[in-house]
């Protein structure tokens, strides 16, 4: 052992902090004798990689987790605590949302891709490995929560001890017991002035059907009770059931790229060892590869000789094609083939937008962009695309609006990329009428994302439209304006239950064009903010459907169509203002009405300067 000596307190405690990797207790107090100075052990490399060898983990001290919720209840800040009550990162004043690395997390609050964090904590004499994974809480993420849970055992349900039960901890819920893992309720915020947790303990135990006496009270924000999170953890989630004799068997659960390593893999491993310069292969591409570097993330990348089955970490294999990393793809050594994992589901797609450079010259630019970034957030499609008006460009799905937002804000912030969103839209399907144009389409149902391609009523038996589930839970005081809110939106009402003497959760059946433009924004502001809303794919359903095109000098502008539910045509009403009278006087008026819409198609030739024409474009965005 190496005594570590200096004359600042500072410099002392950061080599030391660098060399064991531990956090460090306070400093001692100012004007202190040196000899009541802390010592701390300085390892050497071969030492300091020796303190991390994986092997001493065995299966039954491994839990891995995940932190889900609703949007604001306090996942972030839990994440924090628990980093900082295992010696993750230093305590500080600056710890806040530690784990969402992304500028537009920070910005808008949110986190938006889950983060992985092996921690490492001492219990009755037992050093556990603890890989936490921090999820986003907006419904559009739902998809980042699904993933992580396949890495997982069991989650802590966070819920806030003043807002109570919302739409997505329901969402949540289901997702983790449909997994079949172990769930342990949270209720955080127990400081705020207007907590109420036996009230949120009430709700859990009527809704979720867990006793109220497994449910944890805790203030995030203060600190207040984390050690008994750790100890749930710990006693409450089975260990992972894994085999470390048979072949390796490691699932990509998600992945990052770094654009001179390429791409990053985060991996759970459910049988074997894999360790740097073996040879690997994908399941999904049949390609070999050798690996580079693996590791665990602490949080930061931390290199390792070896990954053990039941661990989370990274793995680097020299992948620089974004194609080639598959989330839900199985990884195994070279001549030693095993059966692949189940994987997941492909996200499916809520709303399409088409995406085109401001200057065409930038094409290139932007569509390397889009394939480095559409690797990290796997969940979006990409179509290509063209325009008279912008060129050539691609149509993209997304999971929802808040999601096209956030891939359009990471595109500016992290690739300097200036670009055009159109109006977004849903898909809608088309069941064709005849043999020929069956033979044309190749199928019979087909499936159109972009509204300008929508086929005409004489080529369809019937159209289809997208539908979906929708949990609404809000104070029952607002519940007679939701309902007529609901009813609007072509809504059809599944169920009502009180979830305790106050709140309401309402289920119904929604059109998903009427909500993906601004039914959120209007549920709170009739709610004033209280209500919350969370959505499933529901499928589709008959309905009567026409595609409204709009004119430039007799022209149809594609970036401009739309389809809407049984519009009919619209004129300006000249008889609004006779009232009786005699038929000539009507007749006048419509003759003059007919002559001037002659006199537009002669003389109303207009040019459009693409400036104006992209502002039209960037304004309907942004409603």
């Amino acid at each position: 052992m190496w005594t570590l000596v200096s004359r600042g307190w500072g410099c002392a405690r950061t080599l030391a902090r660098w060399a064991t990797g531990a956090a460090l207790g306070p400093a001692p107090t100012f004007g202190a004798a040196p000899e009541s100075w802390p010592t701390y052990r300085v390892y050497s490399s071969a030492e300091f990689k020796e303190k991390l060898d994986m092997s001493r983990f065995p299966v039954e001290n491994i839990r891995n987790f995940s932190i889900v919720a609703h949007v604001d209840h306090g996942k972030s800040t839990l994440a924090d605590r628990l980093l900082e009550l295992t010696g993750t990162i230093d305590k500080t004043k600056n710890n806040k949302q530690v784990l969402d690395k992304l500028q537009v997390e920070r910005e808008r609050g949110i986190t938006v891709k889950a983060q992985t964090a092996s921690l490492f904590h001492n219990c009755e004499g037992k050093q556990y490995l603890l890989n936490l994974i921090d999820t986003p809480g907006h419904v559009d993420f739902s998809y980042e929560v699904s993933r992580s849970l396949s890495a997982c055992q069991g989650v802590l349900l966070v819920v806030d001890a003043n807002e109570g039960i919302q739409a997505q901890t329901v969402a949540n819920f289901f997702l983790a017991f449909e997994a079949q893992l172990s769930v342990i309720p949270v209720i955080n915020k127990i400081d705020l002035k207007n907590a109420d947790p036996e009230r949120v303990e009430n709700q859990i135990e009527k809704v979720f059907d867990i006793p109220s006496d497994e449910c944890i009270k805790i203030s995030a924000k203060l600190g207040t009770n984390i050690e008994s999170v750790l100890q749930a953890v710990i006693e409450r989630i089975p260990p992972p059931k894994v085999h470390r004799k048979n072949p390796l068997r490691a699932l990509v659960f998600d992945s990052t790229f770094d654009q001179y390593r390429g791409v990053i893999a985060n991996v759970a491993l459910f049988d074997g060892v894999v360790s740097k310069g073996d040879k690997i292969v994908s399941a999904h591409t049949q390609k070999t590869y050798e690996v580079n570097e693996v590791g665990v993330l602490n949080p930061n990348e931390q290199p390792t000789h070896k990954l053990y089955a039941g661990q989370v970490g990274y793995l680097i294999a020299g992948m620089k094609n974004v194609t080639e990393a598959q989330i839900g793809d199985t990884l195994y050594l070279h001549k030693q083939p095993v059966e692949p994992l189940p994987g997941f589901k492909s996200a499916k797609p809520m709303v399409f937008a088409g995406m085109y450079p401001v200057d065409q010259s930038e094409y290139n630019n932007l569509k390397s962009a889009i394939e480095k970034l559409t690797l990290n957030d796997s969940s979006v499609t990409v179509h290509r695309d063209s325009s008279l008006a912008l060129g050539a460009g691609w149509r993209l799905g997304f999971l929802g609006l808040l999601h096209m937002e956030v891939f359009n804000q990471r595109l500016e912030q992290e690739y300097n990329a200036s670009v055009i969103l159109t109006t977004p839209t849903v898909p809608y399907k088309a069941v064709l009428s005849s043999s020929k144009l069956i033979k044309e389409y190749r199928e019979k149902e087909i499936t159109i994302i972009n509204p300008a391609q929508f086929p005409d009523k004489s080529k369809v038996t019937e159209y289809l439209e997208p539908v979906v589930l929708g949990t609404i839970i809000t104070p029952d005081e607002y519940t007679g304006k939701i309902m007529m809110l609901c009813e609007a939106r072509r809504a059809v009402q599944k169920n009502m239950i009180f979830i305790d003497q106050n709140r309401v959760m309402l289920k119904y059946l929604f059109p998903l064009n009427e909500i993906v433009v601004d039914f959120y924004d209007s549920l709170k502001s009739l709610s004033s903010g209280y209500a919350s809303f969370d959505y499933e794919d529901a499928g589709y359903q008959t309905a009567e459907l026409v595609k409204m095109d709009i004119l430039l000098n007799g022209n149809t502008v594609e970036e401009l169509v739309t389809v809407v539910h049984n519009v009919k045509a619209y004129r300006k009403n000249v008889l609004a203002k006779c009232y009786g009278g005699d038929i000539t006087r009507k007749m006048k008026l419509l003759k003059r009405q007919a002559e001037g819409k002659k006199k537009l198609r002669k003389i109303g030739n207009v040019e459009v300067p693409k400036d104006a024409f992209i502002k039209v474009l960037k304004t309907q965005s942004s409603k």
